[in-house]
């Protein structure tokens, strides 16, 4: 079986007519192209590069920073390509030097090598820029994208990425700036068709300024939209009759201007009209422990202030626990605040050994890597394993540092629709013969969903169809489990997950990130993760502290037990209450609200009667899934939970998510 981005380890590629549907010889569009075509898209794929940069005298280094890493990333594709079993030469430095080796290598001219290309005449400028932009955003090569290829499933465009595509295609035609926020697709041809009626306005705009009289030297109207999203007198221009701004974080994601700070100043002017609004009070300082209360400055209104915490991932109390504290003191005092050096050059304290054995045998298994962060981790262990011949398939709802791993891999990226098993069968069946490997990725706990990944089905399809699985065990490390260990306890499928990743950030009470598995992987990553390689290790006095909190969690189980009392508990007063819960089987109790101002209103009348927890919009969640995200811990007391249930009641009746009790 053949997937939709043709079979590349012969250079086989299916061609999509001008009907759009798959036929024989390989390229999006219609004539084979040249040699320097297809190296210029392979180049244009690894770097993102736009191909108007890519000269025949472009030099590597020194102007295109191309490093060695991604150099030969280059030259394994364009041998892959153009399947040439010789090396080619060294002392390659320019892109014209690279495009006349594989031509000797080819030994045939330019014009007559088979091969991939796409030319305008199927769908004009507009499907040109469409996939060009595409393929900068994606580092997929031209021969890779077959235009009814499903965005997602398929090609693993998700809506960020997408938003990048759209508002590169519309300023490189012309459109109005504002598409990437309006304008949806599954599909490149999709998307072209989505794109088409705006193409044609601007088009027949430019014809009827041609013609004669119709005042072509005179200055274009300018668009109303101002760089920062308002008109000229300052109001929004989505809602010019209403002092409520209705722009999210995504309206800055993609706004451009030849000053890289312009972004900055207008996401600040929104940022505080939302924080004049008491809409946005993000990162408020502590000015005690994190328990079941807190102490907070809260600076919008200049006080300190004491609140219900349900915004901590302390899920057993442990950041508190005596013994930890002490261990961390004690350690401190002993090795020094810091030892500023990587695992390799000076970073390894004999406490980092001890604590990697501890990791591995309370997750059972034969070995582990700690990383300066759970994120390093993800993007370590997933860019270190996979590489541009082989296939990520991941969860729609996926932590970031799982979609920046795979991004960072440059993998062809799979997402299968959240918790969709079939879905996830389908896209595996679609790469049965692919010829790198696959790597499926889900969180244990998906972070602001709370709900559990399908393990059991994830385990069986994966042994069926030869994919490896990782797990990360974030939110599940000390919760799920009889004894914490997480996902593949919960499930009883100890040893049969190839990779589990944790943080210690969150019930471990510390930080850093790690990775279990067997011990010939985890040697691997050591030598191969460039975000373990090259960055300082964590603290020792940090990893004394996690030595102690797997003291405490397996000394002391009651913790878990009393941390289920609570989530139980407090599950049911909220779903009595009406409020949306989604799938939630974790310690993360999501208030699913929808729209973002309701949702942010709710916040801010949690906040004001003395309960902290995390108001969520995008970019945590997708636009029309905001939310408020509540976190229970073993520390919450029973009169603690009966009051934050009131709490939400209450506010939420205030601001019309629930009905009024009236």
């Amino acid at each position: 079986m053949t997937n939709v981005t043709g079979d590349r380890r012969n250079g086989r590629h299916s061609e999509v007519g001008r009907d759009g549907r798959v036929g024989g010889d390989g390229q999006v569009g219609g004539d084979a192209g040249s040699v320097r075509r297809q190296v210029v898209d392979i180049i244009a794929s690894r770097t993102l590069y736009d191909e108007s940069y890519l000269l025949p005298d472009s030099h590597f280094e020194a102007e295109l920073g191309i490093d060695s890493v991604i150099f030969e990333s280059i030259l394994a594709s364009v041998k892959e390509q153009f399947s040439l079993a010789a090396p080619l030469p060294s002392g390659l430095v320019t892109v014209g030097d690279l495009v006349r080796a594989v031509e000797r290598a080819c030994q045939a001219p330019a014009a007559d090598v088979p091969g991939p290309a796409h030319t305008a005449a199927p769908g004009g400028p507009l499907l040109e820029t469409v996939v060009t932009t595409t393929m900068r955003h994606t580092q997929y090569q031209r021969s890779q994208l077959a235009l009814g290829a499903d965005f997602e499933s398929e090609l693993g465009i998700d809506s960020v990425v997408l938003a990048s595509i759209v508002a590169d295609a519309a300023r490189e035609l012309g459109l109005p700036p504002d598409l990437a926020g309006t304008v949806t697709a599954t599909s490149l041809d999709e998307l072209v068709e989505a794109l088409r009626p705006y193409h044609e306005d601007t088009r027949r705009v430019d014809q009827s300024l041609t013609r004669p009289g119709s005042g072509r030297g005179a200055s274009p109207v300018p668009d109303e939209r101002a760089t920062d999203g308002r008109a000229a007198d300052g109001r929004a221009v989505d809602d010019p009759g209403s002092a409520w701004d209705s722009r999210s974080m995504k309206d800055f994601v993609e706004e451009r201007d030849g000053d890289l700070f312009a972004k900055t100043r207008s996401f600040g002017r929104y940022l505080r009209r939302r924080e004049a609004e008491r809409l946005y009070w993000y990162g408020m300082p502590l000015h005690s422990r994190c328990s079941n209360r807190a102490v907070i400055f809260d600076e919008l209104e200049g006080l300190e202030r004491e609140f219900l915490m349900f915004a901590s991932n302390n899920y057993l109390g442990l950041a508190n626990h005596p013994k930890v504290i002490e261990a961390v003191c004690d350690a401190t005092r002993r090795y020094g605040a810091t030892h500023t050096g990587s695992r390799f050059i000076g970073g390894t304290n004999m406490l980092h050994k001890e604590l990697e054995r501890r990791l591995a045998a309370f997750k059972q298994r034969s070995a582990c890597i700690v990383y300066p962060g759970g994120y390093a981790a993800n993007i370590g262990a997933i860019s270190a394993l996979v590489k541009s011949y082989d296939t990520v398939v991941v969860d729609k709802l996926n932590h970031m540092s799982i979609v920046d791993g795979a991004r960072l891999s440059g993998a062809t990226r799979r997402i299968y629709q959240h918790n969709d098993m079939a879905d996830l069968e389908r896209i595996l069946k679609r790469c049965d013969e692919d010829p790198g490997g696959k790597l499926i990725v889900a969180d244990g706990v998906f972070s602001m969903h709370g709900d559990i990944c399908d393990l059991p089905e994830i385990v069986r399809l994966a042994k069926e169809h030869g994919a490896r699985v990782m797990i990360d065990d974030a939110h599940s490390t000390g919760v799920l489990g009889r004894r914490g260990s997480g996902t593949a306890e919960h499930f009883g499928l100890k040893g049969e997950v190839d990779l589990e990743l944790g943080t210690m950030s969150k019930t471990l009470a510390g930080m850093g990130g790690f990775v279990v598995g067997d011990e010939e992987v985890v040697e691997y990553l050591r030598f191969y993760s460039n975000s373990y390689v090259f960055a300082a290790n964590i603290p020792a006095g940090v990893a004394a502290g996690l030595i102690a909190s797997i003291d405490v969690i397996e000394s002391e189980p009651e913790r878990i037990t009393k941390l289920w009392h609570n989530i139980r508990l407090l599950r049911s007063q909220l779903a009595d209450a009406g409020f949306d819960l989604e799938n939630t089987r974790s310690a993360i109790l999501p208030l699913v609200v929808g729209d973002e101002r309701k949702a942010m209103e709710l916040g801010r009348a949690v906040r004001a009667r003395g309960l902290y927890c995390q108001t969520v919009v995008f970019p945590g969640v997708p636009l029309g899934d905001a939310r408020l995200r509540v976190s229970v811990t073993s520390e919450h007391t029973p009169e603690d939970l009966e009051t934050a249930a009131g709490i939400f009641v209450e506010a939420a009746r205030e601001v019309g998510v629930l009905p009024s009790a009236g």
